[in-house]
């Protein structure tokens, strides 16, 4: 069934994320902040685009955001312009964006004040898994409205799952964030090791990648990673913020999380290296720096 829908947000998640619902049949109305994406993304998609969110949202039943931080969705739901203005009660709004569960529940209790539901829905699978329509959703909200809001969600994604209340989504990705942070330090560490021991790099993932040192990141990164190359995938500057939330959050409720906290400001090494666009699996370019200067 064709549903109108809005999209906020075309960034290199959200672009082919709304592609996805267009392909599907839906009627795609996008918004970007910068208006030339949105005019591509129309002419590409043969979908409509909006001069602001308000106007993005008009009749839409369900709206799809995916932004930068905790201030970019603030500023795209607000104010006059924004898509709380322009969205009729009944409606769902759906973000998809990395964010703190703080302003998830902000936003679900003033789009609540005109009864428009929320879900927090932030995806993993990267760029690739945008593509290709193969996301993985991690949600907070009503489940009727996950119900209702699912079989559309699933035009870009390959799994979706309800975690509770407002907000739970956006903590279940925050454990997504803490696991991988620890996964990419032990691949880059292992990775020098074998270096510094003079192994063949690639001979070694061979022979322990089907073990219990098997890994996504090991599996799509390894390669990259000894070629020197950091150019395929979420960024640096974006996995520090998202570590950061992960961190705010821990003090909150009493969490323990020396190694993300550290892995961290291994990050932070890397940007002072100028990577802060290198995709994650640069921790072993900070490893390399270290070995350089001895």
């Amino acid at each position: 069934m064709s549903v109108k829908v809005a999209f906020i947000g075309l960034g290199v998640m959200g672009y082919p994320m709304a592609g996805h619902l267009q392909q599907a049949g839906h009627q795609v109305t996008v918004y970007n902040r910068t208006t030339t994406k949105a005019e591509c993304w129309a002419q590409q998609y043969q979908g409509a685009f909006a001069a602001t969110p308000k106007e993005a949202v008009t009749d839409a039943e369900l709206v799809f955001m995916c932004v930068g931080n905790d201030d970019d969705l603030r500023s795209v739901v607000y104010g006059d312009n924004g898509v709380l203005a322009g969205m009729k009660p009944d409606t769902v709004l759906i973000d998809h964006t990395t964010t703190s569960a703080k302003v998830a529940r902000e936003v679900a209790q003033r789009a609540a004040e005109q009864n428009v539901a929320f879900l927090d829905a932030p995806v993993s699978g990267g760029q690739a898994g945008a593509e290709n329509g193969v996301l993985t959703v991690m949600v907070g909200g009503d489940p009727e409205v996950f119900a209702r809001v699912q079989p559309v969600m699933a035009t870009f994604s390959r799994f979706s799952q309800l975690l509770g209340e407002v907000g739970s989504g956006q903590l279940c990705k925050m454990v997504n964030q803490i696991c991988i942070a620890g996964v990419v330090q032990g691949l880059a560490e292992g990775l020098h090791f074998a270096k510094q021991a003079g192994l063949d790099g690639e001979k070694v993932v061979e022979t322990i990648a089907k073990g219990a040192a098997g890994s996504w990141q090991m599996e799509n990164r390894y390669k990259t990673m000894l070629a020197g190359e950091y150019d395929f995938g979420f960024a640096v500057d974006w996995m520090r913020k998202d570590l950061g939330i992960a961190l705010d959050e821990a003090r909150s409720n009493g969490s323990s999380l020396s190694l993300t906290a550290m892995v961290d400001q291994y990050y932070a090494d890397v940007q002072a290296l100028g990577g802060g666009r290198f995709d994650t699996s640069s921790l072993l370019a900070r490893l390399d720096a270290i070995h350089d200067k001895k």
